[in-house]
């Protein structure tokens, strides 16, 4: 009976979710909404409030990528990587990897499985929540049962190191979005004799005890902390929060550092602690500026961390300093695409540097995190940005195969590159397009990224409203105003487009807020309801509609794309519209290939274009009468290659003879511009036509462009 009444209390809590016998409901202008979960006091009120897992779902180009990653790696990673995440894994009580290459992929296979409704993939994910819930031990700990002994290596197998709290806290976020979809009383239980042991455990056995990854990681284990106090409001859970924060890497220190202008690149090997060999620098002259001296993964995670805390102790500097940490890593490291050179640790800006997936699904959980929190529309513009031209170039358009690094400047990915940090502990398969191709962690963490990104897209809004401030087709059911279920109907072809469409049904009147984003790159945007224009304030980049609202209403957000020209590495030119970044358009040849060792199958590509173009200065001074813009007939379907493009610009190129390959990266030439500056090459200067694509389209490309100052 004890059991059934705790069930029911937790059915209860979850249900009312900010309510709690002890304390008063935050003070909010309007009616607090209770049916979506809000921080409880002492935590500072979220503005938005996610929805529940499900609730959201893609339509068009984005619902058929969801089903590709469901017919390719994302469901049937079982079976084309089962020696990891097969019946061995430790995760499912068996002896073989242990560590978090599992839990990675069920963070991303449960949020398909649940947005897409599919009952066979739902399947695939019930026995590793089944049983990490069973075998939890009597004191609280879950995961693989450690060894009484560490194990024998097995090649491709991360069998030690059991009781590391890092992969625990995949799982955390695993058996929340379960929760989140499911409602399942087993996990209130579950998490908080978990999060009891850790207060417990914690203080003699540290977050770095067994790994730096947890120690760095830490932001991923508070943020589950935090959201399973406000289910059931656990005084214990605050004091676990403040134990954590303090084991955690300061990053809110690294981030607020000021350059270190007295040894700005020092290498990890020449660091005075050697236990691991990334991150390892002086806390005080570390920044993220020091070339090679940051994981850059670690980086992408613990960008949330100062925020997440800042809901316990809000104090601007948290926010402070990851938008410094954000506006550092451009400068420093920065590529076009949102991304930045890292692979493995950061590398610098040169545009042919690896960019690892791993990053790109972490910082965009980190800015899908962070955005709910502060509402702040610079971290949804870099999100959009990220998803909308790093995400799709980093796998194939089935989803079979992935690379484990991309770069900016890409025009051939075979095993004899040597561009990359770790080109020598994966024998130059770091580039190319495999299953398990340079190091496997990417084959099992990409799959959170665009799953995470449609959970993303609408909000509700503590004052019973809705918000949406990433655009793309897709239905979202909610209840608004004093109760009312309203559904959204999003039709765009954002980000090829500039309107995006919202149609409401509603069942009854109802009056309630409207939440847009207005992205800093757009001007003179404009907004109507039902055809007629309406002017709205806006503040902050955010553009809010209160009004009563009908069944039927139609609200259409325009934002003028505009041509622009962004500098980049050693003066380099790339062309941007709205939120996408343009690239050379180049075809491809594609060879598969096998040489018998641990990295099977994968595929080289080689181009079959010239890429050797330069862009000139005059033209660029006035891009949009130079270029010109052609809008392909696109009726919603996959976008991300070159035949389905939706959109082309044309715009002259300069041929560069002395631009060649280097074991088949497109490294820039030591010096250009001087031979022009007479307006002769030795002759005639060859200029031709040449044709940009989405970035997001392209496998090879070429994006930041060398610039000529020629008449």
């Amino acid at each position: 009976m004890k059991k059934i009444a705790f069930i029911l209390l937790y059915v209860i809590l979850s249900i009312s979710c900010n309510k709690s016998d002890k304390e008063k409901p935050v003070e909010k202008e309007g009616t607090l909404n209770t049916v979506y979960l809000q921080n409880r006091q002492p935590l500072k009120p979220n503005p938005y409030l996610e929805l529940p897992l499900g609730t959201i779902k893609p339509k068009s180009w984005l619902k058929e990528q969801l089903q590709v990653m469901a017919a390719g790696m994302t469901g049937n990673l079982d079976e084309l990587y089962p020696e990891v995440v097969g019946p061995r894994n430790g995760w499912l009580g068996g002896d073989g990897d242990g560590w978090e290459r599992g839990p990675y992929w069920i963070d991303g296979l449960l949020p398909l499985a649940y947005i897409l409704g599919d009952g066979k993939l739902k399947q695939k994910v019930k026995p590793w929540i089944e049983w990490t819930i069973n075998n939890q031990t009597d004191d609280g700990y879950i995961g693989p049962i450690p060894f009484e002994t560490e194990p024998e290596h097995e090649e491709g197998l991360q069998r030690g190191k059991r009781k590391d709290w890092w992969p625990k806290m995949v799982m955390l976020k695993i058996l929340q979005q379960y929760y989140n979809a499911t409602q399942d009383p087993r996990v209130i239980e579950t998490l908080t004799k978990y999060f009891k042991y850790q207060l417990k455990e914690l203080p003699n056995r540290p977050l770095d005890d067994l790994t730096l990854w947890a120690n760095r990681r830490g932001g991923d284990n508070l943020q589950v902390v935090y959201w399973l106090y406000n289910i059931t409001g656990d005084d214990f859970l605050l004091d676990l929060g403040e134990i954590i924060q303090k084991q955690t890497f300061p990053w809110t220190k690294v981030f607020l550092n000021e350059e270190n202008y007295n040894d700005p690149i020092t290498p990890w090997h020449y660091t005075k602690l050697k236990r691991y060999p990334f991150d390892t620098i002086e806390i005080n002259n570390l920044t993220v500026s020091k070339i090679g001296g940051m994981h850059t993964v670690n980086f992408a995670q613990g960008l949330k961390q100062p925020i997440i805390y800042y809901q316990n102790n809000p104090d601007e500097k948290y926010i402070i300093a990851v938008k410094k940490a954000l506006k550092d890593i451009k400068k420093y490291h920065g590529q076009p695409q949102g991304m930045y050179g890292g692979d493995e640790p950061l590398h610098g800006p040169n545009p042919v540097q690896g960019v690892e997936f791993c990053s790109i699904s972490e910082e965009m959980f980190s800015l899908e995190s962070v955005l709910k929190i502060t509402g702040d529309m610079e971290f949804a513009d870099l999100l959009e940005k990220i998803t909308y031209n790093a995400l799709p170039a980093q796998a194939t358009d089935d989803y079979s195969a992935r690379q484990y690094f991309q770069a900016a400047n890409q025009i051939e990915l075979s095993d004899r590159l040597e561009t990359s940090f770790q080109t020598n502990s994966h024998k130059g398969t770091d580039f190319v397009f495999g299953v398990v191709s340079g190091y496997p962690c990417c084959t099992t963490n990409m799959h959170q990224s665009w799953p995470k990104f449609v959970q993303n897209l609408f909000y509700a809004t503590p004052d019973n409203g809705v918000a949406a401030f990433l655009y793309a087709p897709s239905t979202v059911s909610l209840k608004v105003g004093d109760g009312a279920n309203l559904k959204i109907n999003e039709t765009t072809g954002f980000p090829f487009r500039e309107s995006v469409n919202f149609e409401f049904e509603l069942d009854s009147e109802a009056t309630f807020p409207f939440h847009l984003r207005i992205p800093s790159w757009t001007t003179d945007q404009s907004i109507t309801i039902n055809g007629e224009t309406i002017e709205v304030e806006v503040k902050d980049r955010i553009a809010i509609i209160n009004r009563k609202w009908k069944n039927g209403d139609r609200i259409t957000l325009n934002m003028p794309m505009e041509l622009k020209v962004s500098k980049w590495y050693e003066f380099s030119s790339t062309v941007e519209r709205g939120p996408l970044v343009y690239s050379l358009k180049i075809r491809d040849e594609k060879r598969k290939k096998n040489r018998g060792d641990i990295y099977k199958d994968f595929y080289e590509v080689f181009a079959m274009d010239d890429w050797n173009y330069g862009l000139i200065q005059s033209e660029l001074d006035n891009i949009s009468e130079a270029a010109e813009i052609i809008e392909k007939p696109w009726e919603g379907s996959y976008p991300w290659n070159l035949e389905n493009a939706p959109l082309e610009i044309k715009l002259t190129g300069v041929k560069v003879p002395e631009w060649k390959e280097i074991n088949g990266a497109p490294v820039f030439p030591g010096f250009w511009d001087g031979y022009y500056w007479d307006g002769n090459y030795g002759g005639d200067i060859k200029r031709e036509e040449i044709t940009l694509v989405p970035y997001g389209c392209t496998t090879l490309r070429i994006t930041e462009f060398p610039t000529y100052n020629i008449k």
